[in-house]
């Protein structure tokens, strides 16, 4: 039977179930990845599982979020992830090496092996051929664990690529092309894959650009062939030998096709709200910017930062704003340091920071009131840069590169058309640490609490809609990231106080003083960031239960993960302050939501698998994964 990239990866992984689109299957993971931002809770809750050491074979831990130690807290969750790592027989990528997604397809990525990372943007390993896909940090922990990873096979959208970029256009462009195309919601329930005489002409980080984006369409990942330009790829990694070929067959059946004229695409700008709010660089031309930021895992490439430095070497950036530049790892550093770009960009004006996540959420550079910060980052809706009263936008390193010479948008179309060729690349793994074993001991500070145990949902869920919220709610929403809290990801007593602030300072005290109760949203609710605290935060506060219309993928994964239990259903007709009860006492059944408050009731759909319907009786996933192992 012929296959898509995808299912020829499944098939080879699939251990549970039926690999048929709509149904769910258990994975062997290959690879896992986490950072600093949660990967404190995954390890803690890798613990909880009682084994002596890692399974996968591949697992690496990354200090990338806040590696700049703004807060001894931070410094202090370094430690402990370097510790425990080493102790568990882990890798450990220190500060100053980079940003995990571009570290792990520089140096680790390998095509047709699976990846899945506490982080949303994990599918940037698809750029290399990879199956990467974001997910839960308790997911990861029990793929770190040797356990499945489960998921449902998603329908196949293929995209083909015909043509080749024109001059100072960008694979940035392409995916906000196809976020305009498709929108934030456009891509749930489906894997992207990559096809066409187009996709010869981008290179491995081009691609990686592409399927990080694809994050943002709410897709499961994003996946391009590995051909003869990742095998080169892989050469100048000193990888050649991890190379295999990897390709759809000529008759796969997907259940989508978009066609893409890569000559026909122009520079495009994300204005501030959401990654889809997406306008040609005419309509936007002459908007005052504030502060410009190059870099993330999405542009940190030495490739993307290169191209910057050439089209400002010789000019000045504009003194009316600041201009900063991140590279994704310690390879792109050290690449721009040996050709004199470092030097171009710094007397340009450019302000240089360590590799590092840096301002893409909010750790420095925050924008201030009002202000409009351009960025090459992957999302740009309120409060991610640190705080709610700046605006985002978001752009390719071409368009960043020649508004910082005016201070204001501009099209890169009309400078010098700049062409990079990277053709050998300088590896340096210093800073990424093998594990050690047993004899290390693990270093935890008074800041890394230790999760409650989960219990069994109760028969009968009754309480107070604590908060109404609407369509595409992110879990930026739900828990913020940035200096509020980065520091306090190791302790969820203290972070869950910050839960929901952007929308209801208030929130976090109510629940409490109400012992828990019920949130309601509508469409596409948790998307963006694999953030688990932000199932974590409303479990701590006694969340029972999420009514919404929709819900984002990973953000239903990890509700169910942490026992509260997600429903959808017409949400219209509830309020916030109405008084809620529903029987879950045979989640098979079909359920009935009584507004006690309205006297109505809303017939409600359980979007659950059988496992999932076993993890929330158990009251998550790690009470579930004990008595499994019992």
């Amino acid at each position: 039977m012929s296959q898509t990239i995808t299912e020829k990866i499944l098939a080879n992984h699939v251990r549970e179930g039926t690999q048929e689109r709509g149904q769910e299957v258990g994975i062997l993971i290959d690879q896992c990845l986490t950072q600093d931002s949660t990967g404190t809770m995954a390890w803690l809750e890798f613990e909880a599982l009682g084994l002596d050491r890692v399974k996968a074979d591949l697992v690496v831990s990354y200090s990338d979020h806040t590696s700049l130690g703004f807060k001894g807290e931070s410094t202090d969750d370094h430690i402990f992830l370097q510790t425990i790592a080493s102790h568990y027989g882990a890798k450990f990528s220190k500060n100053g090496n980079g940003v995990c997604h571009q570290i792990q397809y520089e140096r680790f990525g390998i095509p047709g092996k699976t990846l899945i990372g506490s982080d949303s943007h994990t599918p940037t390993g698809g750029g290399l051929g990879m199956l990467a896909i974001g997910a839960g940090g308790m997911d990861v922990a029990v793929a770190m664990g040797g356990g499945l990873f489960y998921l449902t096979v998603p329908k196949m959208m293929k995209i083909v690529l015909t043509g080749k970029l024109s001059a100072n256009v960008c694979a940035k462009d392409v995916a906000l092309e196809i976020l305009r195309r498709i929108s934030v919601k456009g891509g749930v329930g489906y894997f992207l894959e990559y096809a066409g005489p187009g996709i010869k002409t981008l290179t491995v980080p081009e691609r990686a650009t592409i399927t990080n984006m694809g994050t943002e369409t709410g897709a499961t990942s994003s996946i391009f062939p590995s051909d003869e330009v990742t095998r080169e790829f892989l050469r100048m990694q000193g990888r050649e030998a991890d190379w295999v070929e990897l390709k759809a067959d000529n008759d796969a059946v997907y259940d989508k096709v978009i066609e893409l004229d890569l000559s026909t695409i122009k520079p495009l700008v994300a204005m501030p709200g959401m990654p889809d709010n997406v306008f040609d660089i005419e309509e936007v031309a002459g908007t005052k910017l504030d502060q410009i930021f190059i870099g993330s895992c999405t542009n940190g490439s030495y490739f993307d930062i290169k191209i910057v430095a050439e089209m400002l070497k010789g000019e000045k950036v504009c003194r009316d704003i600041d201009v900063i530049v991140s590279p994704g790892s310690r390879q792109s550093w050290e690449m721009l340091m040996e050709d004199g770009s470092f030097l171009e960009l710094t007397k340009a004006g450019v302000r240089m920071i360590e590799p590092g996540c840096n301002a893409c959420i909010g750790i420095g550079f925050v924008p201030g009131n009002g202000h409009l910060s351009l960025r090459t980052v992957n999302r740009n809706w309120a409060g991610r840069g640190g705080s709610k009263f700046g605006k985002l936008a978001l752009c390719g390193p071409q368009v960043a590169a020649a508004s910082a010479l005016t201070g204001i948008i501009a099209d890169p179309r009309d400078l010098p058309t700049v062409e990079v060729i990277v053709d050998h690349l300088t590896v340096d793994d210093y800073l990424i640490l093998d594990p050690k074993g047993p004899e290390v001991d693990i270093r935890r500070s008074p800041n890394i609490v230790a999760m409650g145990n989960q219990t069994p949902i109760e028969p009968v869920l009754k309480g107070e809609v604590l908060l109404k919220l609407g369509d595409d709610i992110s879990t930026d929403a739900i828990l913020p990231a940035g200096p509020m809290t980065q520091h306090l990801r190791s302790n969820l007593p203290e972070i869950s106080k910050f839960t929901f602030c952007y929308e209801d300072e208030t929130f976090a005290q109510r629940a409490v003083d109400a012992n828990g109760g019920f949130l309601v949203g509508g469409d596409n609710y948790g998307q963006g960031s694999s953030r688990e605290h932000a199932a974590l935060a409303p479990w701590h506060l006694g969340i029972k239960a999420v009514f919404a219309k929709t819900f984002a993928r990973i953000h239903h994964a990890n509700l169910v993960n942490m026992g509260i239990v997600p429903l959808t259903c017409d949400t219209d007709g509830i309020d916030q302050g109405d008084q809620l009860e529903i029987d879950v006492s045979n989640l098979d059944a079909q359920m009935v939501l009584k507004n006690l408050t309205k006297g109505t009731e809303i017939p409600v759909q359980n979007p659950l698998s059988d496992r999932e319907k076993k993890m929330l009786r158990k009251g998550g996933l790690l009470a579930y994964t004990a008595a499994r192992n019992a």
